[in-house]
């Protein structure tokens, strides 16, 4: 009866397969509050790609893309969506503490100068003689001088006047300031949530058409976790990649996995978000040859001089202590293809 009961038991086990060990929770922050942007993490966690990893990750509301780098240095995080130009920052000062990216997304930067059209600004050198509203601190406002610089301008003809970000475009609107340095994903919908027409009332110059050639968000980890567990940051890499992939492909699906993780979202204006940046930040030249999630070596160097001037940075770091390709899936699985539903 013994032998009976033992060899029932292994069948059962037999056909339940392997017993699998515990998934490896990763704490992954968000660059800002729920946007339609991130809807590749949502779907890849609601479409199991994480678990099949796995993975535990835990995704939370972030504070703001280059807080993201800080709140992983701190331990907080293990991981985030963010921007590449703050580990850079961080790297330069703190080379063992920084987060590498390993999965860049945003191939274009979202940096750029906003004006109304009745400001009178056609072109870059019209800002001389006029008031542009900006953040301090915030990435297109510290590279203002290196804009400017490369571009020929007279700084000394532009006025900078200094604001808190959810500021620039109630008073852009109003007329008190005649241009906004912005995040453009950010700011085009902060006009449409004011009921103004971005495309028809605003001319939008971003830093990436006047020579800024800079990259920006992406997936980073700790260096803490790639020590630790090389395994699970290949894993959730490949989660994520696919969920980018999806996402491309079918908004609507998109938007319903962004729902299931924050159900106050507005939808409309998440949806138009997440083409936004699939039309504006991702789907480039330069995505298409080498696909979504790496970057070029020599471009990525150029970047970090941008930033290096802009942020006087004692130190440049070199691109391989800024990203890291060693994770990314072969490029026949990165090929995105974007299509507008």
């Amino acid at each position: 009866m013994l032998r009976k009961v033992s060899a029932a038991l292994l069948g059962l086990a037999l056909i339940a397969g392997p017993a699998r060990a515990e998934d490896t929770t990763i704490k992954f922050t968000l660059g800002w509050k729920t946007q339609g942007s991130d809807a590749a993490f949502f779907y890849a966690k609601d479409n199991g790609y994480f678990k099949e990893e796995g993975l535990n990750v835990v995704i939370d509301q972030g504070e703001g893309s280059g807080a993201t780098v800080t709140r992983i240095m701190s331990g907080a995080y293990d991981a985030g969506f963010g921007d590449v130009n703050a580990i850079i920052q961080n790297a330069a000062t703190k080379p063992q503490d920084a987060p590498v990216m390993v999965y860049m997304m945003w191939n274009q930067p979202p940096f750029a100068i906003v004006a109304k059209n009745s400001s009178g600004i056609k072109t870059i050198k019209d800002f001389e003689g006029h008031t542009l509203g900006g953040a301090q601190g915030t990435p297109t406002t510290r590279l203002l001088p290196v804009f400017v610089h490369k571009n020929g301008l007279d700084g000394e003809k532009i006025k900078v006047s200094n604001m808190a970000p959810n500021l620039q475009e109630p008073m852009l609107i109003k007329g008190d300031i005649d241009a906004a340095l912005v995040f453009n994903i950010t700011s085009y919908f902060n006009v449409v949530l004011n009921r103004q027409d971005p495309d028809k009332d605003f001319k939008w110059f971003s830093f990436g058409d006047y020579g800024l050639d800079l990259y920006s968000n992406g997936v980073m980890v700790s260096r803490k976790l790639i020590a630790s567990n090389p395994k699970a940051v290949a894993g959730l890499v490949r989660a994520i990649n696919r969920g980018a992939i999806a996402v491309a492909k079918d908004q609507n699906a998109a938007m319903k996995a962004a729902l299931n993780y924050d159900n106050l979202i507005n939808v409309d204006v998440e949806k138009r978000r997440l083409q936004y940046s699939f039309e504006k930040l991702i789907v480039s030249p330069e995505m298409k040859d080498i696909g979504i999630g790496d970057v070029r070596d020599d471009r990525m160097a150029r970047a970090i001089g941008f930033i290096v001037e802009g942020y006087q940075l004692a130190r440049t770091p070199a691109p391989a202590e800024v990203f890291s390709r060693e994770f990314l899936p072969p490029r026949a699985e990165r090929e995105l293809v974007y299509t507008a539903n």
